[in-house]
């Protein structure tokens, strides 16, 4: 096994490489930046349609009013990720432009979107527009929308081909006339695109797109795709590589384009059968977080017989409950442990394994709405898939399934732990030795040689901590955000070092938040730390704290934890970045 994870590790640049990726990674901030809308969107699914599970059904006007919002939010969500996902790719190509040559993000924002609906949206014969692909129908098409918009205004800027001013005009009046042209030259590639499809095809190139791209998601949805699909996501997590930064962009598509497929056959009266969705993703394959691990803190604090386990366990129980693993993942370790690498791969796939049989055989409807991601796992299989029966069910045997799944792999683990912590109380015994030999000979001159030099070496010791004290205090007010995927880890280290800088008089306030939401508010910030997760990325962030002149740390695994776990620490961490 310790073989297999040396040449597991050995990929591991390339993997990391892959999730750099900037257009990968605009797919994903795209997303992040627009789940406001798709949470918000939900809550009136579950309004409008969970009564219906109790016997009672709203009225079709009052239904027509329940949803309004969802049509205008979550109906309108691809034309609003084709200006996030434009705006996160903008970011990653200024990085590498210099200072006076930025592309200008709001300009890209409004092209990606107008021609994101010239690909998506016909005219209606009574008037206005179809919006059939304006939701999570047309995703892929505002993936290509917006980096199409990039290519071009970064293009236009490398070419200098823009409508140059006179230098009397202002800036915000020239910026205008600079980006007429990339504008310009988007709207018409994206038309003439559009006039193409139609000319040859009859149809929108959104729903051409979708064509082409529907055998790809049966195939998805099968067992073989799953199977490697979601063992994927634990996979490279277990080497250390945020695994979703590589798959999630992937399937992004395919898992919100099925919550709207299953929630119109299940207000059809049919059956939700789309396996593939975010709900899939968050509460079944990784309930609990990354590994399925939901049960494991539990089996830390109540099956091990090491004192250690048993700590990590409790102090991991609450954080895992929502969804933060990272804890245990770093704390036990689970991560490139390779005691744990079959149950912490294996766990995920035979929970989609188990959640698609009882979709396809058993008739349980599919996840239907989306959720927060922090909702404990439980509740959500519920709560996501519309309080069947079956989904009680579902909840217990994953539960089941996963102890029985991690139960031989944490005995061994627990058993050299707790034989090393046997190995240390036995150490202690000498202890008892020496009482005997004071209670039998006179050693009064051998302790006060011992007292002499113990007091030399805490006086010294009190000197350096002094010194310390005076050069690595911070006086002046200092903000620090903290990154990581999205935003439960980087709580867990700010909340401490809130704590810690109100108990010892620290003029430092922390907040938390997710990689690929943070261009807009680093400004405000004087240091920056990259939680495990999220560490990979730390050279392309680097270009922009350094532009800012912002510190930049990251943490590992162990590291991490520990700060988040003794708040002095912490507050030292950061203060040495100042050093």
């Amino acid at each position: 096994m310790n073989r297999l994870i040396s040449q597991i590790e050995k990929a591991k640049p390339f993997f990391e490489k892959i999730s750099r990726n900037i257009y990968l990674r605009a797919i994903r901030d795209g997303f992040i930046a627009a789940m406001p809308v798709i949470l918000f969107s939900s809550l009136f699914l579950l309004i409008a349609f969970v009564p219906n599970i109790f016997g009672f059904t709203w009225s079709k006007h009052m239904e027509g009013i329940l949803m309004k919002p969802y049509n205008y939010t979550m109906g309108l969500v691809a034309i609003l990720v084709a200006g996030t996902t434009a705006k996160s790719l903008t970011d990653s190509y200024n990085r590498k432009l210099k200072a006076n040559q930025q592309l200008n993000f709001i300009s890209i924002m409004l092209a990606a979107m107008c021609g994101f609906l010239l690909l998506s949206a016909e005219q209606a014969k009574e008037g206005g527009y179809l919006n059939a692909f304006m939701g999570t129908k047309g995703l892929l098409t505002a993936f290509l929308a917006a980096f199409i918009t990039v290519a071009v205004y970064n293009f236009c800027m490398k070419k200098n081909i823009t409508i140059k001013m006179p230098k009397e005009v202002p800036p915000n009046i020239s910026q205008v006339f600079k980006d007429i042209i990339p504008f310009s030259i988007v709207i018409l590639i994206l038309y003439g695109l559009d006039l193409l499809i139609h000319s040859f095809i009859h149809t929108t190139v959104a729903e051409a797109i979708l064509k082409l791209f529907e055998p790809l998601f049966t195939a998805a949805d099968g067992w073989i795709g799953i199977t490697i699909i979601f063992g994927a996501f634990a996979f490279f997590w277990f080497v250390g590589i945020h695994g979703p930064s590589i798959v999630e962009p992937a399937i992004a598509a395919i898992t919100y384009a099925n919550i709207e497929t299953n929630f119109k056959l299940l207000h059809a009266g049919m059956h939700a059968d789309k396996v593939i969705t975010s709900g899939t993703q968050m509460f079944i394959v990784t309930l609990g977080g990354t590994g399925a691990t939901l049960v494991v803190p539990f089996m830390f604090m109540w099956l091990t017989k090491s004192k250690r386990n048993k700590a990590i366990g409790r102090a991991s129980v609450v954080p895992t409950f929502f969804g933060v693993n990272e804890p245990i993942l770093f704390g036990a370790p689970l991560v490139l442990n390779p005691i744990f690498f079959i149950p912490f791969v294996f766990a995920p796939i035979a929970n989609v394994w188990i959640f698609k049989f009882f979709v396809d055989v058993l008739g349980m409807n599919s996840f239907s709405v989306n959720l927060p991601w922090t909702t404990p796992g439980p509740l959500s299989i519920i709560m996501g898939t519309g309080f069947g029966v079956w989904s009680f069910v579902l909840a217990a045997v994953l539960i089941f399934v996963d102890v029985t799944i991690y139960y031989p792999f944490l005995k061994v683990y627990d058993k050299g732990i707790y034989l090393e912590e046997q190995e240390n109380a036995d150490n202690t015994s000498t202890k008892a030795l020496e009482e005997k030999v004071k209670a039998n000979f006179d050693t009064t001159k051998a302790e006060q040689i011992m007292s002499n030099q113990q007091q030399a070496t805490e006086k010294l010791n009190e000197e350096h901590e002094a010194v310390a004290a005076n050069t690595s205090s911070i006086q002046e007010e200092t903000n620090v955000l903290v990154l990581c995927a999205g935003g439960g880890t980087s709580g867990l280290l700010a909340n401490a070092l809130n704590k810690a800088a109100a108990e010892y008089h620290q003029p430092i306030t922390a907040a938390a938040g997710s990689y690929g939401a943070h261009m807009d508010i680093m400004k405000d910030y004087q240091l920056v730390i990259l939680a495990p997760q999220v560490a990979s990325n730390y050279e392309d962030i680097k270009c922009d704290t350094d532009r800012l002149g912002i510190k930049l740390a990251k943490t590992q695994g162990v590291e991490y934890i520990n700060l988040t776990r003794i708040g002095k620490e912490a507050l030292e961490f950061v203060q040495k970045q100042f050093n």
